[in-house]
């Protein structure tokens, strides 16, 4: 008797216990709760899925940190603070020349150009900080965070690269995986929490 309560109550507690676990996809394991830097709050994964090219190319895991989960859009963009936008390279060899094209093809097909002609100088700066990397191996991580007050911030496998100013530019960013156009449907809803 004794036993059966003392279990029913292990039960009881371990459901109470909010979920540590992460998420696994493609055998790579994404955390459900990240901190950008010290003094910023806990972002909880929104959602994440995998960016395919031709169908049947793996190229990344994709996934979206928030400080709340949504499923908005709208909201999404709207919102002014830390956020986290993450690629686990799954491909056995993503050049930079392969992620500016994606990117840049994704921004002329959600932004209108008076939208691209505002950020296109730092856009350039992002294209030529990427071209110096030229090739990111499969295992490598790129994350693009956004930090309040001082811009989105590239880190490629551990190594902060560039901080590029301004709301604006990662705003327009976003647009890349969770704009009307994105660069994969099915990755989108799956960072939408789909």
């Amino acid at each position: 008797m004794t036993r059966t309560l003392l279990a029913v109550l292990m039960i009881a507690g371990a459901a109470l216990l909010p979920a540590a676990h992460a998420v696994e996809i493609e055998g790579v394991k994404i955390d459900d709760k990240i901190v950008l830097s010290s003094g910023e709050p806990v972002l909880v994964l929104n959602g994440a899925g995998v960016r395919h090219k031709f169908v049947f190319l793996k190229i990344y895991i994709g996934s979206l940190y928030l400080a709340q989960k949504t499923h908005d859009r709208d909201a999404i963009f709207a919102d002014p603070g830390p956020k986290r936008v993450s690629m686990h390279i799954l491909s056995d060899e993503v050049t930079a020349a392969d992620l500016i094209s994606s990117m840049n093809h994704a921004l002329a097909a959600n932004l209108v150009p008076h939208e691209l002609a505002l950020i296109e100088k730092r856009l350039r700066d992002l294209n030529s900080m990427m071209s110096s990397i030229n090739v990111i191996n499969k295992g490598g991580v790129v994350h693009l965070d956004y930090i309040p007050g001082a811009g989105t911030r590239i880190t490629i496998n551990g190594e902060a690269k560039l901080t590029i100013p301004g709301e604006d530019f990662y705003r327009a960013m976003l647009h890349i995986w969770i704009g009307a156009k994105p660069v994969d449907g099915r990755l989108r809803d799956a960072m939408l929490g789909g």
